[in-house]
């Protein structure tokens, strides 16, 4: 069965703490040791605690897998600065999974890892949530494009707010389903009002996942607009819905769809209203999308269980790996070099002693180990 721990520390930004460097050891450990925990798998690079996990794994003698979702930038502070936060902490990693070529690439040069470390293990989708229905369809014949997305400037609602008037004006037939909130939503609603599309433009606010795919079986036509993507999962559901999809080319989203069941475009309005021109023509013409037959292609491409057969399998090979011990380590952090590299050391030194006075205040016998729950007995 799964556990969740809710730890108690407060969230300062996007749900990540402060960095806390070692306070967040003491329970972390007891955790570990109640639950006998033998891998430890991180996600997120812009997560303290996901960053400290890492290092304080590897102290314990314990592998770790690290699981990068998101691509970042090189050429701005936040990206310089949490690249080389990235490095560090990165440096005893185990392995590291990427959901896509182009986010693996993109996390070889961030954190400078071993590519032979590095997988790729794409995402999925459950094709039973996601399945298409015709029926839902509007019967008037009209052709609706749907948007599902976070509206914030990285998910492109720039470009959207210039795509829209021009897409209406040039197919009365074609109106717009809009799911998602965030701080670009007014600059849709003002759109809609200046250029008078109220009657073109449905707004349907933050949609939850539960309900996506009720939204999604209603349109003809997926639009996404992101300006940068490592995979994209929204246009593997809107795909598993029968959609056909536009998308910019950015990315890892080339990766995902088939040719024919995707139009790319440069991230630009011109682009985008040319994609959808051919998307919509398509759809209304002798040869649109057969939803049936889209949604069983991405049935047989994408599936969770292979994810986590995938997943298991490397977690079985770095279960086999020795721990490192503590001078292996301090090699790993030396090898950042100048001033970062005897930075990380000198905090290496920091929390081995810090490690060995927590083991010392709370020894191991002192923590409570808790059984293993067999599912079938627990739900008997």
């Amino acid at each position: 069965p799964l556990k969740v721990y809710y730890c108690p520390f407060i969230p300062m930004t996007d749900q990540d703490i402060m960095p806390t460097i070692t306070a967040t050891f003491p329970l972390w450990r007891n955790i570990v040791l109640r639950e006998r925990i033998e891998i430890v798998h991180v996600h997120q690079a812009t997560s303290v605690m996901s960053n400290e996990s890492v290092v304080y794994a590897a102290a314990m003698g314990l592998p770790s897998v690290y699981t990068d979702h998101s691509l970042f930038q090189f050429d701005d502070l936040a990206g310089v600065i949490l690249n080389r936060v990235l490095e560090t902490t990165l440096s005893t990693l185990n392995a590291a999974i990427c959901v896509s070529h182009a986010c693996r690439d993109n996390l070889i040069l961030r954190a400078k890892l071993d590519p032979s470390r590095v997988t790729v293990i794409p995402n999925a989708v459950d094709p039973s949530k996601f399945t298409p229905d015709p029926a839902k369809r509007s019967a008037d014949g009209r052709i609706k494009v749907v948007v599902v997305s976070r509206l914030v400037y990285r998910k492109g609602v720039d470009l959207l707010v210039g795509i829209i008037p021009k897409i209406c004006r040039l197919f009365p037939e074609v109106d717009f389903i809009v799911g998602g909130d965030g701080n670009k939503l007014l600059n849709l609603q003002e759109m809609v009002e200046r250029e008078h599309l109220q009657d073109r433009v449905d707004f349907l606010g933050a949609v939850p996942h539960s309900n996506v795919a009720n939204v999604l079986r209603q349109g003809h036509v997926f639009l996404n607009c992101s300006l940068t993507e490592s995979f994209c999962i929204a246009i593997l559901e809107a795909a598993s819905c029968g959609l056909l999809v536009v998308s910019t080319n950015v990315g890892g989203v080339p990766e995902v769809l088939e040719p024919d069941m995707i139009v790319l475009c440069d991230p630009n309005v011109e682009e985008l209203v040319e994609g959808l021109r051919k998307a919509i023509e398509r759809q209304e013409g002798d040869n649109p999308v057969d939803p049936i037959d889209a949604h069983k292609r991405i049935e047989r491409m994408y599936s969770w269980h292979r994810v986590a057969l995938q997943t298991i399998h490397t977690y079985d090979r770095i279960i086999l790996e020795p721990p490192k011990s503590f001078l292996q380590r301090l090699g790993c952090y030396q090898r950042l070099g100048g001033f970062s590299g005897i930075v990380a050391c000198i905090l290496a030194l920091y929390i081995e002693l810090w490690i060995q006075f927590v083991v010392w205040l709370q020894p191991s016998k002192a923590i409570d180990i808790v059984p293993d729950l067999n599912p079938t007995e627990h739900c008997s």
